[in-house]
């Protein structure tokens, strides 16, 4: 897929999440990237609305100098602000990369994820601020949201956003590929919002909706008693049912295999 392809994907994703009824974000809420190629991605630019985004209002970013930020010392807001405009492609650009590009960067370096979408949904945030967040949020629900997103999300403590969130968030999603086997599809962060992972912009789309859709079932169970989950061995079997990829691959926005028609 060419580069113009790429941003118009991107373009059409962002525009969608960004859509007023979704109540995903308001204003200038939320950022979107994706990959290039090995050298360099697209991400949002600071203060642009995902609703109202145009191609002019996404940044050509290059990896390495931003990746080396998750190894530097501690930056000023200054000092990162600074980085992130030598990290353009085009310096003479105007507008400046989100600060959450350094994030974006390292997700989007990690094999099969091509798009990312960080949003702020009404219904996810609605968990995400309350105190019992975590022990709501421990288990699945419904077999849709695993086929969807996965056996777990990955899960953040609240934390400043910029260099120190995206370092957070490497921490938690090594902890969890080392220990699931495979990379998250969504990543929920205390007191801030929702992201989703995708091969596709098609996927990035899917988990997104379809967090917004849990959220909202599981806050309607605290009127009849509280959640239900579902058993570890009832999860991990809808995970791994055969006949379940082929659904996995339509909602990723994937081609089915021979095998599989």
């Amino acid at each position: 897929m060419g580069k113009e392809e790429i941003l118009q994907q991107l373009v059409s994703m962002s525009n969608r999440l960004g859509e007023e009824w979704r109540e995903l974000v308001i204003l200038g809420e939320g950022n979107t990237s994706a990959r290039i190629c090995d050298q360099t991605f697209f991400v949002k630019a600071s203060g642009t609305n995902l609703r109202t985004i145009t191609a002019e209002g996404f940044v050509e970013v290059k990896f390495e100098p931003v990746l080396e930020m998750l190894e530097s010392r501690e930056l000023s807001d200054g000092e990162i602000k600074e980085r992130l405009a030598a990290a353009k492609v085009n310096r003479n650009y105007k507008l400046a990369p989100s600060v959450e590009t350094v994030f974006h960067a390292y997700l989007l370096s990690i094999p099969g994820v091509n798009f990312v979408g960080h949003t702020h949904p009404v219904s996810v945030n609605g968990i995400l601020c309350s105190k019992n967040w975590r022990e709501a949020l421990q288990g699945r629900l419904f077999p849709d949201e695993i086929v969807c997103c996965g056996i777990a999300p990955v899960f953040v403590p609240y934390t400043d956003p910029g260099v120190a969130l995206a370092r957070k968030i490497r921490e938690v999603v090594q902890e969890y590929i080392s220990r699931i086997g495979e990379r998250p599809k969504a990543i929920l962060m205390q007191n801030h919002g929702l992201i989703a992972l995708g091969t596709t912009p098609k996927e990035v789309e899917s988990v997104t909706m379809m967090w917004n859709k849990t959220a909202k079932i599981l806050a309607r169970t605290y009127h009849f008693g509280g959640p239900s989950y579902l058993t570890p061995e009832q999860v991990n079997r809808l995970a791994t049912r055969p006949d379940e990829e082929q659904r996995k691959r339509l909602i990723e926005g994937l081609p089915l295999t021979l095998e599989e028609n």
